[in-house]
């Protein structure tokens, strides 16, 4: 990383490709470069003035799921240091989160208190698969932005019915095809024991699983076992999907489920061929509470830079991300994925507001997000953020990786999970 003659540690010397591929440096270097000039006229949607942007945001800081709280933490750090910066095109990000304990009756009052009482210009990555969906309705007959959805719920592609609503991540029904793939290739008559969330989050897996086991299905899955997210544990669901002898455990749980699942295959001393929604890849918040030596050959799919592994370590990228890290959120545990998520979000968000210039209507903001096309430096080499007026699905491929019992190991080529 090179220091620039006008810019701070923040920041590196431009490049050539600089719309094509974009870290933090590329969108604190654009903010400027992309200002319309100063004859055209500005366009404003409530939230929005000349000197700030309030962008709303919904967390699950509380509840079973507040292991996801680093990701809105993160963001919080993220807009700061975009102010210190000069913000967008000389405006300040007026970040507002707030608690939604995971809880979908919450998600709608805090979504209602964003919008119509402080007036927020759109909602950015509210987190949770059946959060999003209680207000998702909502959102589009606001005419809304429901931006970047924290969640792969295949729900959120879906622009003809709901054009104010757009995913990030890819969808678990297309990495559910992914794994299902490679159970054919490489366990073809294997038996196979289900853990899934009782909701559209663990639903989305096993429809993707069907999609590709087709006829399989009923004869390889030998055990499908749902748990509903106020449960206190998945034991009593792993013993009795222990109890049908899979050959593989497929374990589609959110954080804390997951790890638990993880810690009663050991206890049971079961190892059957384990594989794990990348959801629950974090090492920080999942692997380790688990025990690292409890999870080594876990096996799961995916598009983002693995915190731990040191093969990154050289990537200007991350070298930016952890140099963002020690400035803003200190005291973030450093082997915890969630913050590189949070990061990666947010640096999309900046690129769409960036884009959008002194048009700064919901309307062009939907515009602009279904005409993506652009890389961001902490994402696995290979992986690009597209999407079209009739592709609300930003990121679409993942690549394979095991655990070491340290870090994940990433193995095979980039796959594409698009829709059959």
């Amino acid at each position: 990383m090179k220091r620039c003659a006008k810019h701070s540690i923040w920041t590196r010397c431009i490049r050539p490709h600089l719309t094509q591929k974009l870290g933090l440096s590329g969108l604190i270097l654009s903010l400027a470069l992309a200002a319309v000039p100063a004859a055209a006229q500005k366009k404003y949607s409530p939230g929005v003035t000349d000197t700030e942007i309030k962008i709303g945001n919904i967390m699950p800081y509380s509840g079973p799921a507040s292991a996801y709280g680093i990701i809105g933490k993160t963001m919080s750090a993220y807009f700061r240091m975009i102010n210190d910066n000069g913000g967008v095109n000389g405006r300040k990000i007026n970040f507002i989160s707030y608690d939604d304990a995971y809880s979908p009756p919450k998600t709608v009052e805090q979504a209602r208190k964003l919008v119509e009482s402080d007036e927020v210009f759109l909602i950015f990555a509210p987190l949770g698969t059946a959060s999003n969906a209680a207000i998702q309705k909502y959102m589009n007959t606001m005419k809304v932005p429901q931006l970047f959805v924290a969640t792969g719920s295949s729900r959120w592609g879906d622009p003809e019915h709901f054009p104010w609503t757009i995913g990030w991540q890819p969808n678990y029904r297309a990495e559910a095809r992914i794994y299902a793939t490679y159970i054919l290739q490489h366990y073809p008559n294997a038996k196979i024991g289900l853990l899934y969330q009782n909701d559209d989050f663990g639903k989305d897996y096993v429809l993707g699983l069907k999609d590709v086991l087709r006829d399989k299905y009923d004869r390889m899955v030998v055990a499908s076992i749902p748990y509903e997210v106020a449960m206190p544990t998945v034991d009593s669901q792993v013993v009795a999907i222990k109890s049908a002898n899979p050959d593989i455990f497929v374990n589609i749980g959110t954080p804390k489920f997951a790890a638990q699942a993880i810690k009663k295959l050991a206890e049971l001393d079961w190892h059957p061929v384990h594989i794990m929604s990348n959801v629950s890849a974090s090492v920080g918040a999942v692997l380790k509470p688990a025990g690292l030596e409890n999870a080594k050959g876990i096996l799961s799919a995916y598009y983002q830079m693995d915190v731990t592994d040191p093969q990154w370590d050289s990537y200007p990228g991350m070298q930016i991300f952890r140099a963002f890290m020690a400035k803003y959120y200190p005291e973030a545990d450093k082997s915890e994925s969630g913050p590189l998520t949070g990061y990666n979000l947010s640096t999309g968000l900046v690129y769409v507001l960036t884009r959008c210039g002194d048009d700064l209507t919901r309307d062009n903001v939907m515009k602009i997000v279904a005409n993506m096309d652009f890389e961001i430096d902490t994402y696995i080499p290979g992986i690009r953020i597209k999407t079209s007026p009739t592709d609300f699905y930003p990121i679409e491929q993942v690549q394979m990786m095991r655990f070491t019992g340290e870090n994940w190991q990433l193995f095979g080529p980039i796959i594409d999970g698009h829709a059959e």
